[in-house]
């Protein structure tokens, strides 16, 4: 099995369930992969080992990681050597080094201030107060991924997608808006329950009602889909499944032994949906057997 690059260690990463999404993908992309919310980007980069694709478009509205991902692409060795500079600053006190670089990034907004503060932080949660300042809690357990790893990531990462992908800074619903039929947008958007408006935890809040509404524009266009987004864990749910009227078609993925609950003495699995558009439903039933012999024996719901 490939093992995805993860220079960007983002916490609720579809690194574990990547090439199970993307195996609902039509064979080869023909336009461009599309990640609004993108994050760590692990879908594009399993698409890129698997050749499922070959062009990009990475997106997200927290600037300073898209910056990170310009830096991935266009210059891994300033973002490889600032971050190892970083890491071996706070060896002589590790706590108080993590507060102070990220008071300064909550001043200067600095790409590899945030990506020391990605990976030194309590589960890799990247979170926000009200006035959109990074908040997050040390992990005073770890000291964060050393040097010499997370350059064999940025660079592995960068020989994926260099010279083939876009960045983006920018709201969702301005990237959808570019979206064609040819090509295939994979959306992982904020958690519900603790991304609504009035809980400011994500850099960009989760608008339920706009977000179907977006849905709804894309099928209009016929754009080819795929929405990770409530789940399960145990016998407790989590988020609300997207409404019948947008006709999409609901996988039930097992995503492995919450980590959360295993801590708690429990042994419980998640389930995560995947929602797949009509366009996308349709491209699988007619271009390739193999993929609808999948589609059927899944767990589906209209």
């Amino acid at each position: 099995m490939y093992r995805i690059p993860c220079p960007i260690p983002y916490q609720g990463s579809k690194r574990g369930l990547a090439f199970k999404i993307l195996s609902y993908a039509p064979p080869h992309i023909s336009g461009r992969l599309i990640e609004p919310f993108a994050g760590s980007a692990a879908i594009s980069l399993a698409a890129a080992m698997t050749n499922k694709a070959s062009q990009f478009i990475i997106a997200d509205c927290l600037k300073p990681l898209m910056e990170i991902w310009k830096l991935i692409l266009e210059n891994p060795e300033q973002l490889a050597a600032e971050y190892e500079q970083l890491w071996y600053s706070q060896l002589d006190d590790p706590k108080n080094t993590y507060f102070r670089i990220r008071d300064e990034f909550n001043t200067s907004h600095h790409p590899v201030k945030l990506l020391y503060l990605i990976v030194r932080c309590a589960k890799n949660a990247v979170r926000f107060n009200s006035e959109g300042q990074f908040n997050q809690s040390p992990d005073n357990r770890r000291l964060g991924m050393r040097p010499e790893k997370m350059r064999q990531e940025i660079f592995n990462a960068h020989r994926l997608l260099s010279g083939r992908t876009i960045t983006l800074a920018a709201d969702y619903r301005e990237v959808l808006r570019l979206a064609e039929p040819d090509d295939l947008v994979y959306m992982d958007p904020p958690y519900q329950g603790v991304s609504s408006i009035g809980n400011p935890r994500y850099a960009q809040q989760l608008d339920l009602d706009a977000f179907i509404k977006e849905l709804q524009l894309l099928n209009e266009r016929n754009i080819q889909y795929l929405v990770s987004f409530d789940g399960a864990c145990g016998r407790r749910t989590y988020g609300q499944e997207l409404p019948g009227h947008l006709r999409l078609k609901r996988i039930l993925l097992p995503a492995g032994r919450s980590s959360q609950a295993t801590l708690l003495g429990r042994k419980e699995l998640t389930v995560e949906s995947l929602y797949l558009s009509p366009a996308l439903v349709e491209k699988i039933i007619v271009g390739d057997e193999h993929s609808l012999e999948q589609l059927s024996m899944s767990d589906l719901q209209p």
